[in-house]
Formats: C-alpha cells, structure tokens, sequence
C-alpha cells in the first residue's frame, strides 16, 4: 500500500527520429493528461548538449505547462544553481508563483547538467566547476533574495535536490524540504536521508523534515513489455557507463538489437533492481518497499520511455493500481 502523494519528473526526451519541437508539444499533452490522473506535481530537469534530452530551460516549460493546466503543482527538478544568477531565479519563480498561485516549486541542484565540459564552461561565462562554499553562496542568496526582493505574493516552494551527504547537510542546515535522487544514485540514498534528519533545523521553509524520493520507473502489462520499454534508456546509460554522452535516445526496437557487453548487463540489472520495473503489481509493490524503507512523505516517478503515449500509460497503470491497492 502507498499512503503518500506520487509526483512525476520529466526529462523532455527527444526520440530518436524525433525533433525537439515534437518533445516542446508533448509537454503540454504529458502535464494535461497527469493533472487528470491525480498526480500532485510535475518537475521539469535542465540537461544541456545531448542528443537524447532537450536543452529546454525549466522555467520556460514549467511557464507552458501551467499555461495549460489549471491544478498540478509545477517546478523545477531542478535548475541547477551554478549555471545562474540567484537573483534572476529568484525574480523567475517568484514570477511564476504570482501568476499561477500556490502552484510552483522551485527545486534546486547543483551538477551542471551535462557531461561536456566546454558547454558547462560556456553556462558559467568560463568558469569552473562551482566550490561547495559557492554553491552554498547561491542557494542562500536565492532563499534570500525570494524574501527580501520579490514582493509579488506568495513565494514558490523552495527544494533542494540530493544524491550526496554534503547536500543533505546543506538543506538540513537551511530547513529545506529534500528531494533525494534515488533514481541516479541509489547507492546513497539512505546516507543522505540519515544526515538530513539527523542534522535539520526548522525553518521559515519546513518546520520538520521533508522527503521527496526520485525513483525511475516504467510500468507496462506484462515484465517483457516494461522491459522492452526500458531498452533505450538502457542504451544511454550504457553510455554513459563508458564516458559517453553524445548517445541518441533509441526506438524500443533498436535498443533490443543493441549489443551490450556481459559488464553493461549486470550493471543495468543492479542498477534497475533499486528502481521500479515491470507489471503494476511488481512496479507498486516496490514503490512501498521505497516508501517503507525510506520514510518518504513523496514519491517523484521518472518514466524516461520511447513514445508519449506509453510514457503516460505507465503513469496511468501505477496510479490506478494505488488506488486499487488502498481502496476500502
């Protein structure tokens, strides 16, 4: 059973023999059809120079989707502090939260969203990669300019996204809500949890510790569908596992053909067996293990599958099941 709210992240992924524009309109259609099938929010991440997610700012798409939903909370999962200026994130969201009340988040992060370093070079003007003592800097100074220099009215939800102890330790020490990347390193998902409740401090933000855990999901009828469906992002992050991050987002079909070493293979089996992957029985059964297991007061689902409408098939399988499982 899973007692707690459940959430989406989309990653705007651009499909293999697709264009970026096709990706822009799916995101209205995606938001619309999850605010119908009860989802409480939507974040929206910033990735830069690659082929498989398009470089669309999140403040830009989170302005479209509220433009065409009417409830769904909607933020940022997350723009990544080093890459602006506090105060231009600050007047955005502030921005946003006037004009769509009581409906914006404002989650942030700190990697610089892609792998290439003359394009995270490029977001910083030239500068290198961000010291902790700067990224504490920016977080601090966007929590501050929120209060003291954006005077439109009620202020978007601030969030700090985390896959390491240093950033538990920063959002228990600002009183923040924590949203915990699980879905790219759950190996340190319940260190980072133990330091964030050890350590929090109540604030203006959060009176008591927040969880939000992220778990990559994909759901279909059968096990063999839902791994067919997981194939291309498994052909990305054998990518990755191999430095590699120019690789496109591939057709389901491609992706079976794709030739994996015996390595690959078994890391993407332990790395899938902390996530989310199969029937709704098995898919939600292991959602409440993670609700269980970590305390979460939210589960953030990120679905990264070939075709729109199997993407919110999944979201529509795992949400009626819940509600199946937890009915009287």
């Amino acid at each position: 059973m899973i007692n707690v709210p459940i959430s989406a992240l989309e990653v705007a992924v651009v499909e293999s023999g697709t264009r970026g524009v096709e990706t822009l309109r799916d995101t209205a259609v995606f938001a619309r059809k999850l605010e119908l099938l009860g989802y409480q929010r939507i974040w929206y991440a910033e990735h830069h120079h690659s082929p498989a997610i398009g470089a669309f700012p999140p403040v830009v798409l989170i302005a479209h989707a509220a433009a065409s939903t009417s409830s769904i909370r909607l933020g940022s999962g997350g723009v990544l502090a080093p890459n602006h200026a506090p105060i231009t994130l600050a007047e955005q969201f502030g921005t946003l939260a006037a004009l769509h009340k009581d409906r914006i988040d404002l989650g942030i992060g700190r990697g610089p969203g892609t792998f290439d370093e003359a394009t995270a070079r490029a977001l910083r003007r030239g500068a290198g990669p961000a010291t902790d003592e700067q990224y504490h800097d920016d977080v601090a100074a966007i929590l501050s300019f929120l209060v003291d220099e954006v005077t439109l009215g009620l202020l978007p939800e601030p969030w700090l996204l985390c896959s390491s102890t240093a950033g538990a330790a920063l959002a228990a020490r600002l009183g923040l809500p924590i949203a915990v990347a699980h879905h790219i390193r759950p190996d340190t998902t319940f260190a980072v949890l133990e330091r964030y409740r050890a350590e929090f401090v109540p604030s203006r933000w959060c009176e008591q510790p927040r969880v939000l855990a992220c778990v990559e999901v994909i759901c279909a009828e059968t096990e063999q569908e839902a791994a067919w469906r997981a194939g291309p992002m498994d052909v990305v992050k054998a990518g990755l596992l191999k430095g590699l991050s120019d690789i496109p987002f591939p057709t389901p079909a491609d992706a079976a053909a794709h030739p994996f070493t015996p390595e690959e293979r078994q890391a993407l089996a332990g790395f899938r067996a902390q996530q989310a992957c199969g029937t709704p029985e098995a898919v939600v059964r292991r959602l409440a293990q993670l609700v269980a297991e970590t305390g979460a007061d939210e589960l953030m689902l990120t679905t990264p599958v070939y075709d729109l409408d199997a993407r919110v098939r999944s979201y529509e399988l795992v949400k009626k099941h819940c509600e199946a499982t937890t009915a009287p």
